[in-house]
């Protein structure tokens, strides 16, 4: 299976059916999206040449988007997501290191690429999808480049070919891009549909978190089904609560600060949720005690898998049996698990030195199969350190118990989740000491109640130096966006340091995830 086969199954079991409901209450059927997806990606070969079939989206949830995403497989190209959350610079870093050469944009963001084309001249086409605009054609201009009834070439069927770059973080902290090629996509539909398989309902999954991580990655399985997506602008309590029963949905992924948002409101209980098969929860750890609280709500149907943007998402699993076997048992220690390995993964904790240790003893965790990607575009050094004798390195710290199940207990990694979101504190601390009154900084994640870890700069000013917090935190969203900025700062006459004159993290984290048995 090839990424461009994802909308073709759909289409082939489900041609009559609902494809989109998106927000703005339009649907689209399978048949019709078949016609847009074949005149897109015609188009999209009739502009190939010598250069990189590296083609962006960038846009808010929204069902020309995804569209647009099918486009690209259709037409052999490889999708490069990006963020609406980042800052116009991260942004056109990720598109120029990545080669990006048309972008795809909704109208809502058009200040923001006429930002980029001036950053990225690589960039040769612009289409907006939902409008039309003076940056290039709207989505309709450019199917209507080609004729009636056009038809897009078989792409490669190179199982080993490209299809997708997710940008992460690195160790310094500049994005990375994640190479996904088509036996990664065959590996997540097919372990998705093991550990999930679909009856005899046809699937209904609302797509409320950003589309351009986890929440849109999960709805490629789901089409390959038939599925039926629908799609919020945002995450909306209300919004979300009246979805799932008004559309009858099946199947929804949230990071827990929105699950923490719904279990929050008001109106959490005037709603009818039996219709939920499989609330997916992941991106971040989740308190014991708002699932317990959800599973009341929500019924046995939360689902929790483990991935990073290397492995995407079923590297473990842990399924609504799980979760009821443990709370049935009154063995609440497993809900600290993110489940046990999925059955196309091999997994491993291993010490420094690469040799697996014995259950319930602390290593890195380690991982070996067809979900893994290839490595990082353009950075051979980084791809041979991390993927090391066919098992790639995590860098998560964790343990497994003698019933095969997987706790994460620490990062290797100096890396930050913040309400789903990777946010590498290196980046951040580099603004930072950009601010004029700064002398030394330390950027470390604490326990949040809603975000999961906040994340907290600690600084030191120059001596006779004055500056107020919200001075600092608006200098940082100005130049990273609000995902990336402190929530809050402390200020320190002196910050801890190693005999070589690094700040000791560890010092400073301590007395804020102490007593805790996770340190993520």
């Amino acid at each position: 299976m090839i990424a461009a086969d994802i909308f073709l199954k759909g289409h082939e079991c489900n041609p009559d059916g609902v494809l989109f409901t998106n927000h703005d209450g339009t649907r689209m059927r399978y048949c019709d999206a078949h016609e847009r997806i074949e005149a897109i990606a015609a188009a999209l070969q009739a502009g190939m040449d010598d250069a990189p079939a590296h083609w962006a989206v960038y846009s808010p949830n929204d069902a020309a988007a995804f569209l647009c995403i099918l486009s690209i497989f259709r037409a052999g190209g490889c999708w490069l997501p990006v963020n609406t959350r980042n800052s116009v610079e991260d942004n056109a870093y990720i598109l120029k290191r990545n080669d990006c050469t048309l972008l795809f944009f909704h109208s809502s963001l058009e200040e923001s690429v006429r930002q980029l084309a001036a950053k990225v001249p690589e960039i040769r086409s612009f289409v907006c999808i939902d409008a039309p605009s003076d940056l290039g054609p709207s989505l309709s201009e450019f199917m209507a480049s080609v004729a009636e009834g056009a038809q897009a070439e078989e792409p490669s069927r190179d199982p080993d070919a490209v299809t997708a770059m997710l940008a992460t973080g690195g160790t310094t902290g500049l994005p990375k891009a994640t190479a996904w090629t088509n036996r990664v996509w065959e590996c997540l539909i097919a372990s998705f549909l093991i550990h999930m398989p679909v009856g005899r309902r046809r699937p209904v999954y609302l797509v409320a978190a950003p589309m351009t991580h986890a929440a849109g990655v999960i709805a490629l399985p789901l089409i390959a089904k038939g599925a039926e997506v629908v799609i919020l602008e945002g995450v909306d309590p209300p919004a979300i609560m009246e979805a799932i029963e008004k559309h009858g949905v099946t199947h929804l992924f949230l990071p827990p600060t929105a699950i923490y948002m719904l279990l929050d409101h008001p109106r959490l209980r005037m709603f009818d949720y039996s219709s939920l098969e499989h609330f997916i929860y992941s991106a971040s750890p989740m308190s014991a005690t708002r699932l317990i609280e959800a599973m009341e709500v929500f019924g046995p149907v939360m689902t929790q898998g483990y991935g990073q943007a290397e492995v995407p998402f079923l590297c473990t699993f842990m399924s609504p049996q799980d979760h009821v076997e443990a709370l049935q048992a009154n063995a609440l220690k497993r809900f600290e698990s993110c489940g046990r390995p999925t059955q196309l993964m091999r997994l491993r904790i291993v010490d420094e030195n690469d040799r697996e240790v014995p259950p319930g003893e602390l290593g890195e965790i380690v991982v070996q199969g067809s979900l893994v990607h290839k490595g990082y575009y353009k950075d051979p050094e980084m791809t041979r350190e991390t993927l090391r004798d066919g098992w790639h390195h995590t860098g998560d710290i964790g343990r497994i118990d003698d019933d095969g199940f997987v706790y994460i207990v620490d990062r290797k990694k100096d890396m930050i989740i913040t309400g789903g979101f990777n946010v590498f504190s290196s980046e951040v601390e580099q603004v930072l000491m950009a601010f004029p009154d700064i002398a030394n900084c330390a950027v470390i994640g604490i326990p949040d109640d809603k975000w999961g870890e906040a994340v907290t700069a600690f600084v030191q000013l120059k001596p006779g130096a004055v500056a107020d917090a919200g001075e600092i935190i608006a200098f940082c969203k100005e130049r990273l966006g609000g995902v990336k900025a402190p929530k809050s700062v402390v200020f320190r006459d002196r910050l801890p340091l190693s005999p070589v004159g690094k700040v000791l993290k560890r010092r400073l984290r301590e007395p804020f995830w102490q007593g805790r048995k996770r340190r993520v």
